[in-house]
């Protein structure tokens, strides 16, 4: 945020030039933060309810390091997405109450102390074991925006009877997340036996003939069971966030 803009639009409210509401407006699009190799921003969370994400997968870990460090100076919340270790280590080092999901790959870090914002739960269904660490991503992601999540893994159509034994309580959440690779045909089978609306996430878990994931995902996006919504390929963080939209609303 700009300074110079910021006292003006304060001095503005104070005069009465303009409105607490046309001020809220403006501070929506406030200008981000230049870095210069990242443009961070920090009134995301003003408009979308929850702060700028980090993907980490790609990016330098000095590059990582620095965002971390100026979210947390600027009092976000931080999710970083596809994180590993030495990633974890470099956030660490200025974000100190930063924590590790290993199995996620993602690194948090509360700026504050929060609690559930939903009183409807959020269930997270994986077809094999596999498949966990995308159906982890979604459920620490989740949990992160300030909903209540469950977890049914190992739940797949190859014994389809698992699935059948736990369809009450996954029947109770308000929406549903189906992880699988392979064929994908868990989404399908869920879609057609719930009234609560199904993001299903193709993995790139599979043999050769599953083409590391599009197999599953042309299986969803063909699904003949209504209220189906498909994510791409291994992408557990945009199913998490859609579900919280979905449950928050």
């Amino acid at each position: 945020m700009d300074p110079n803009k910021l006292k003006q639009l304060i001095n503005n409210i104070k005069s009465g030039k303009i409105s607490v509401e046309e001020a809220y407006s403006r501070l929506k699009s406030l200008p981000y933060e230049d870095l210069g190799f990242a443009k961070l921003d920090h009134h995301r969370h003003m408009r979308k309810g929850f702060p700028e994400v980090v993907f980490c997968q790609g990016k330098s870990i000095e590059h990582i390091s620095k965002i971390a460090k100026r979210f947390s100076e600027n009092k976000h919340d931080l999710l970083a997405t596809r994180a590993d270790e030495k990633a974890y280590r470099a956030i660490k080092k200025s974000v100190k109450n930063a924590k590790y999901h290993k199995e996620a790959r993602i690194v948090t870090a509360r700026a504050q102390s929060s609690e559930h914002r939903a009183q409807s739960t959020v269930a997270i269904i994986t077809a094999g074991t596999a498949d966990i660490p995308v159906a982890e991503e979604a459920a620490v992601t989740a949990e992160f925006l300030g909903n209540k999540v469950e977890r049914f893994y190992d739940v797949g159509v190859a014994g389809v009877h698992r699935l059948l034994s736990n369809l009450k309580p996954i029947s109770k959440a308000n929406v549903i997340i189906v992880v699988a690779g392979m064929e994908g045909a868990l989404a399908s089978v869920v879609g057609g036996l719930v009234d609560k609306p199904v993001i299903a996430v193709p993995t790139s878990v599979g043999y050769g003939a599953s083409f590391k994931g599009l197999s599953a995902l042309l299986t969803m996006l063909n699904s003949c069971a209504p209220g189906v919504a498909t994510v791409n390929i291994d992408n557990g963080f945009g199913a998490g966030c859609m579900a919280s939209v979905i449950n928050q609303s």
